[in-house]
């Protein structure tokens, strides 16, 4: 009976140890940032990763393309903190 039981518990581990090594982790999206850059090449709304508009515009240098608003993030359904509950 105990060597069943130790049996089952290795296999258990086994099983959840594959389960939990197999998740990948979330990649982030390039469309999430607020400055893209536009342009001929990019198009539009272009290439959204820069945190910062200085990002942008450092990429943007010496390129025929300007940066712009990411229009995701300005036109995204604002986010509204929960009530506190009384």
């Amino acid at each position: 009976m105990r060597r069943s039981n130790w049996a089952i518990l290795a296999f258990a581990a086994l099983g959840t140890s594959w389960i939990v090594g197999s998740a990948q982790p979330a990649g982030a999206d390039p469309y999430d940032y607020p400055w893209c850059i536009q342009g001929r090449q990019e198009g539009y709304p272009g290439y959204c990763g820069y945190q910062t508009y200085e990002q942008c515009q450092a990429s943007a240098s010496g390129r025929n393309a300007y940066c712009g608003v990411n229009p995701r993030v300005a036109f995204s359904q604002q986010r509204v903190p929960p009530r506190a509950v009384r």
